[in-house]
């Protein structure tokens, strides 16, 4: 049986937001998590661009403007001093619908689509100390877009997507060894669009769309055994089946908002109870093709688009805090 938690208070304002009604709350109730908006991503608003954590800085950069120009520009944000800087150029041809992750103290940024539409599968390491693009390996799979990665203590992993099929492979980079390895097939069906998080070194990924059909499938791996297990769904009577949605994780918690549903309740998944819970809406602009990180005990959310719409907008998600609309 599925399992759903979330106060009686959040059911209630949640079910208006459902209906279309003004999210706003004059009840003296309160809802966890909180969102606020931060310094703007100094870069071109765009949507389908990368990102990757590194320490306590997140980088994010490529993507498509608003004239689906692909772009290579690359921006680091301290979330300690809320500033913006911009960094070389990536490496490879500009794109957009690529993935990135971090293993230690490098990033990784690869596939996608170029400017002509055609599918990519080189992949570049940046190295922040130097500022400097490296090109590694090529992806182990076919070229692909809108696939899904994470990285655990030693390695990346990238899978799912669209190489003219719907695919649900998975491949492994070993920076030590300076290549990659086809490890197990995703659990669930193919798929693009997926979000991921990772906690403990468990990997957690889900949602997506599987050739028009909205997933809320969720699926845990464990690099140790290179197995997946499912997991508890999302709930179906809650409209939480999505694609090009956000994933981030903070602290023993994961956190998936936003993609091409109106739904704009952010969904938090404690992996202890394997369950679910609604809280604060996401404050910004309804948006899909967003890039989100965690750093420090925060979420954060960036650039996306909606339609023609491009967003260059930065905020940032407390857990512990009470939403409030006002900041």
């Amino acid at each position: 049986m599925r399992r759903y938690t979330t106060s009686l208070c959040g059911l209630l304002w949640l079910a208006v937001c459902w209906a279309g009604v003004s999210c706003s709350d004059d009840s003296d109730s309160s809802v966890r998590g909180d969102w606020r908006r931060r310094s703007d991503f100094e870069g071109v608003a765009r949507n389908a661009a990368s990102s990757f954590v590194i320490g306590s800085i997140a980088y994010v950069g490529t993507g498509s403007n608003s004239d689906n120009e692909r772009l290579r520009d690359f921006w680091a944000y301290d979330p300690n001093r809320n500033t913006w800087t911009q960094l070389a150029d990536y490496g490879g041809v500009g794109r957009n619908a690529a993935v990135g992750f971090s293993v230690g103290t490098k990033g990784y940024i690869g596939t996608g689509l170029n400017e002509n539409g055609d599918r990519l599968r080189d992949f570049w390491e940046f190295d922040p100390t130097t500022n400097r693009w490296t090109r590694i390996a090529d992806f182990g799979g076919t070229a692909r877009r809108n696939a899904v990665a994470f990285a655990t203590a030693a390695k990346g992993y990238v899978g799912t997507g669209y190489d003219g099929n719907f695919v649900k492979d998975f491949w492994a980079y070993d920076p030590a060894q300076k290549q990659w390895q086809k490890i197990a097939s995703y659990g669930g069906s193919k798929r693009i669009g997926a979000v991921s998080f990772v906690i403990d070194n468990i990997a957690y990924v889900g949602t997506g769309n599987n050739n028009g059909l909205a997933e809320n499938d969720w699926w845990a791996y464990d690099p140790a055994t290179d197995l997946w297990i499912e997991k508890e769904d999302f709930d179906d009577d809650h409209a939480i089946s999505r694609s090009y949605g956000v994933g981030f994780s903070v602290g023993q918690r994961g956190y998936v908002v936003l993609g091409d549903v109106a739904n704009m309740a952010t969904w938090e998944y404690n992996p202890a109870t394997d369950t679910w819970e609604g809280l604060g809406n996401f404050e910004g602009a309804n948006r899909q093709y967003a890039c989100g990180f965690g750093i420090a005990g925060k979420g954060y959310i960036t650039t996306g688009g909606s339609g023609s719409s491009r967003f260059d907008d930065l905020w940032e998600f407390d857990p512990a805090n009470e939403q409030d609309d006002e900041n």
